[in-house]
Formats: structure tokens, C-alpha cells, sequence
């Protein structure tokens, strides 16, 4: 199994690093723009390695799209952060022309990989990379909702007083503002939260999963990276051990959740072919509306592509 991760700043460098611990892949190859930053980190990675034990073989590399030749799996982290004046059509535009250039590099050398979306807004990027690039929904899959899932989790967690693996969570939608923590569909032990906490508790849970990233960013100065990295590895992983895992991704949706035409995060199974198959749950009225709501600011966001 070979994996291709392109963009090795914090998310792309900590996902190889959780793929390689995991022994997920045998191959991982690193690549980044910046001179000597994949080289660097890999090797930094690889005599890590040496003392853990792992058989993964890491190679960085700069913009050199032959080493990732006969990937299985691709993994883009690549692009820039919006900065500050910045509009969003341009964040867009330059992160779309980005997407283009590494996919079309990418499947020059390996035409039958499956890719794992992470470079933002991934919700538009996966969009673009199916429908523009011509690629198989199966095999073009976005990460946001199994991070998105892992902070509803732990903020849930945080108000029951339990420990996050005794929590069942999930979160759909767009990534973001609009994104749908399904608070009916969550656990602890078994027990449904909304038996367990207030309304007035589960909002501000939910609100703290939707800023998420925000407050980490305010705490760090930067985004997230461990919990973002370890969030692509267990897709990876999934994908590359055929687990036929659950797990929410952003997919395209041709008429499954009453939507047609976006990409969504939503309850997927992932296996050797990629997105194996979309669970539709059964939403109550309430909640299609909110799921429509995210679509909907999607859909505006996939327009500026034009």
C-alpha cells in the first residue's frame, strides 16, 4: 500500500506521521512545494520510526509528482490560508487553480488512487476535483466530518463528565457555520445525551463544535493540526485495510439526503474502492432543514468556481 500526501506543513506532516505509526501503508511519500520542508520532515519522521519500531518507509520530496507514482491513495493538504483582506472568491480561486495543477500531476502518475480532500474549503474542493476533474464519486472523498465528529464528541464528553471513548457522535453537512451536529443520534452508552443534558447544554455544545477550529486558532495563533492529521489517517486507514468503516466524509450527493448536485459531509462506509456506499438516515423535518441550509451555502460558495 502507497500512500501520497502533497502539502507537508502541520496537517499533511502529522497525518504521515499517524500513517506510518499505525504501519496503515508501507510506502508514504511527502511532497511539498517548499525546498527541503518534505525532505526535512520525513527524515526527522524515518529516524522516528527507528524507535518505534514501524516497517513504514517515508520519503520527502520537493514538487517531484514522479515519487508519488502508483500511489493508492492520495492525500491533498496543499493550499493557502485566507489572509486578512483577503475576499473569499479569491481564497477560492487560487486554492481551485492549486487543486487542478496537483491532480492533474497526481493522476498522470497514479490514474486509479483514491483521494482523500483536506485542502480548504474542502467541501468546494471536492466538488471541483469530481465534478471538473472528471473523476468517480467513489474515489473523491473530503475530510471534515470525522474532525467535526471527534470535537462534538469531545465537548459532549465534557458535559456528561465521561470519558470521549464512552461517546457516540457524529456531525454532517458543510464544514463550518452551517455544519449539523446530530445531537438525536448521539450516545453515551447507549443512552441517548438528550436523556442526559438540557437543551441549554447541547447548544453550547453544538456551538462549540461548529467554532472548533476557531477557538482552537485563537489559542494557538494557528490551525489545528494533530487532531486533523489523525483525522486523514483514519480514512486512510479504512480505505487501505478495507475496514468498511462509518464514518462521516464529504461525498457527492446525487439525490441521497433529498440533495443533488454538492458535496457533503455524511454517514459513509469506507473501503478498498473508497466511499463504498452512502447511509441515509432518516432525518426528522427539523434537521432536513438545517442540512438543507448548509447545502444550500455550499452550493453559493461552488458557484464562484465559474
Amino acid at each position: 500500500m502507497k500512500i501520497s500526501i502533497i502539502g507537508a506543513g502541520n496537517v499533511g506532516a502529522t497525518a504521515a506521521n499517524v500513517i506510518a505509526l499505525k504501519n496503515i501503508a508501507s510506502d508514504v511519500v511527502l511532497l511539498d512545494v517548499k525546498e527541503g520542508v518534505a525532505e526535512g520532515k520525513s527524515t526527522d519522521m524515518m529516524q522516528e520510526l527507528a524507535i518505534m519500531g514501524s516497517n513504514t518507509r517515508i520519503v520527502g520530496c520537493t514538487n517531484d509528482y514522479k515519487k508519488t507514482s502508483n500511489s493508492d491513495i492520495i492525500i491533498i493538504t496543499s493550499g493557502i490560508a485566507r489572509k486578512p483582506g483577503m475576499k473569499r472568491e479569491e481564497l477560492i480561486g487560487i486554492n481551485a487553480g492549486i487543486m487542478k495543477g496537483v491532480v492533474n500531476s497526481c493522476t498522470e502518475y497514479s490514474p486509479e488512487a483514491i483521494y482523500i480532500i483536506v485542502s480548504n474549503p474542502a467541501d468546494t474542493l471536492t466538488y471541483l476535483t469530481i465534478k471538473h476533474m472528471g473523476l468517480p464519486r467513489n474515489k473523491v472523498i473530503g475530510m471534515s466530518g470525522v474532525l467535526d465528529s471527534s470535537r462534538f464528541v469531545y465537548y459532549l464528553s465534557r458535559a456528561i463528565g465521561c470519558h470521549d471513548n464512552d461517546v457516540d457522535g457524529m456531525v454532517i453537512g458543510v464544514h463550518g457555520d452551517f455544519m449539523l451536529p446530530l445531537t438525536r443520534f448521539a450516545f453515551y452508552k447507549g443512552i441517548p445525551v438528550n436523556k442526559l443534558l438540557d437543551k441549554s447544554v447541547i447548544s453550547e455544545v453544538c456551538a462549540k463544535t461548529k467554532d472548533g477550529g476557531g477557538i482552537l486558532t485563537q489559542l494557538l495563533g494557528t490551525s489545528a493540526w494533530y487532531a486533523p492529521g489523525a483525522a486523514i489517517a483514519t480514512m486512510a486507514e479504512a480505505i487501505a485495510k478495507d475496514t468498511k468503516k462509518l464514518l462521516s466524509c464529504i461525498t457527492y450527493l446525487d439525490g441521497e439526503y433529498k440533495n443533488t448536485d454538492v458535496c457533503a459531509a455524511v454517514p459513509v462506509i469506507l473501503g478498498r474502492a473508497g466511499m463504498e456506499r452512502i447511509v441515509d438516515l432518516e432525518l426528522n423535518a427539523e434537521e432536513q432543514a438545517l442540512f438543507n441550509q448548509s447545502t444550500a451555502a455550499s452550493k453559493q460558495i461552488n458557484k464562484m468556481l465559474k
